[in-house]
């Protein structure tokens, strides 16, 4: 099975600065998120997100904010013909040392176990943060950094401008 591993905010949805995140109601989709979505999905792909969720225990956001806004993400999204296989999600803070915080590998190991079908050899990820490229290496993944410096030595790993940009490298 072939997947297409999204981050979340920043790459589907607006981010915003941590201490913003406790107003936000709802989701903002990026410019191009939905239609890159529903390319990917007629590619052959099924998509999972995987999201760092650190605003959680660090006290910026509640699980249950975290949880509105996802569901209320979901629901325009399946409005729209994308289907999100599932999502996994990191709540801890970034210095309690767990295995699930991108850039270590635990949500994808967590995804293969759900879903053993998992190819990744014809898997990728895409997101906007240096982790997510971290993650695709670790891996061993085609990776897609949104305006995320790449490294030079990087084996399949790509810097795009906008979410749309996978586009033109998959088939």
């Amino acid at each position: 099975m072939k997947i297409a591993f999204f981050d979340r905010d920043g790459t589907i949805i607006k981010d915003y600065p941590d201490e913003n995140w406790s107003a936000i109601t709802q989701p903002e989709f990026l410019p191009g998120a939905i239609e890159t979505l529903q390319q990917v999905m007629q590619k052959g792909f099924k998509i999972i997100i995987i999201t760092n969720q650190y605003l959680i225990n660090e006290g910026f956001i509640s699980l249950q904010q975290y949880e509105e806004i996802n569901k209320k993400m979901l629901k325009d999204l399946t409005r729209h013909e994308v289907d999100i296989l599932d999502v996994f999600y990191c709540r801890h803070g970034r210095r309690e040392g767990c295995n699930c915080c991108k850039p270590q590998s635990g949500m994808i190991q967590q995804a293969i176990e759900k879903y053993p079908a998992i190819d990744l050899n014809e898997s990728f990820i895409i997101g906007d943060s240096i982790v997510d490229m971290e993650l695709a290496i670790r891996m061993n993944i085609v990776g897609f950094g949104i305006n995320v410096e790449v490294p030079a030595e990087a084996k399949d790993i790509y810097r795009i401008e906008e979410v749309i940009g996978v586009l033109q490298f998959i088939n």
